[in-house]
């Protein structure tokens, strides 16, 4: 059955990744904030996939562009039957000793404010779709904690703790589920850490490399398809957290 989904921050990355793995027989809305050539570029791949593309702007760090990207998708769709809240960062790299409140602001605004209004705003949408769910992307940073991205992590951690909070009081008619990426080899790390961090993060793995995007996008569909699932968060970090 053709599904109507929405991911966040889909013009790179795990975010792009998705739109296109899951394009086949689905309407996929591609949002971006500065990206707009990537996100085209998605758009198309999504529809030499047999997908319907709509790419929509909107700033997430804002409430003014969180309910922009609302309006625009609803302009389109009456409903919505996945939610994918991918859009995320981590904005710079810190010591604790020396952050300040503007970058908290910054984080948190981006990782868990934009997530859990955007969960709230879709919610009327999401009411009339089939069989809802809403997927959450929260990190292993959240998990081990992560020197010099203390901040992020914790950003993603409280929505660990809202996807939980969101299934239970969502149920029965919307699942609620997160995923939890550890090392993905996407733009982040080519902004955020030098070849020599990456090779130590593929070190720290018992099977001895890091992801790729592609990795996370068959957690989402299996997410999608698995009707008894919400609630949960699933880590996919090559071993470096096990629970």
């Amino acid at each position: 059955m053709s599904k109507t989904i929405l991911i966040t921050g889909a013009s790179t990355g795990i975010g792009a990744e998705c739109a296109v793995y899951l394009a086949q027989g689905n309407t996929i809305f591609i949002h971006y904030n500065q990206s707009k050539a990537p996100a085209e570029t998605v758009a198309a791949l999504v529809e030499e996939k047999g997908g319907t593309a709509h790419v929509i702007q909107a700033d997430l760090s804002t409430q003014q562009g969180c309910e922009k990207l609302y309006t625009e998708v609803a302009a389109i769709t009456d409903h919505l039957d996945v939610l994918v809240n991918n859009a995320g960062g981590l904005v710079a790299r810190h010591e604790v000793k020396t952050l300040s409140w503007e970058l908290m602001e910054q984080i948190y605004t981006l990782n868990t404010y934009s997530t859990i209004y955007m969960t709230h705003l879709c919610i009327p949408l999401l009411e009339k779709g089939t069989d809802p769910n809403i997927i959450n992307m929260t990190s292993v940073a959240a998990r081990n904690g992560a020197p010099t991205a203390t901040l992020y992590g914790s950003s993603k951690g409280a929505l660990d703790s809202f996807t939980r909070g969101a299934a239970k009081e969502l149920a029965p008619t919307i699942r609620v589920n997160a995923i939890a990426p550890g090392v993905i080899l996407t733009p982040f790390h080519e902004k955020f850490s030098t070849p020599e961090k990456i090779e130590v993060f593929r070190n720290a793995s018992p099977l001895k490399r890091n992801g790729v995007s592609e990795h996370i996008a068959t957690a989402v569909q299996f997410l999608i398809e698995n009707d008894f699932m919400t609630g949960e968060t699933i880590d996919i970090n090559g071993g470096v957290f096990m629970r």
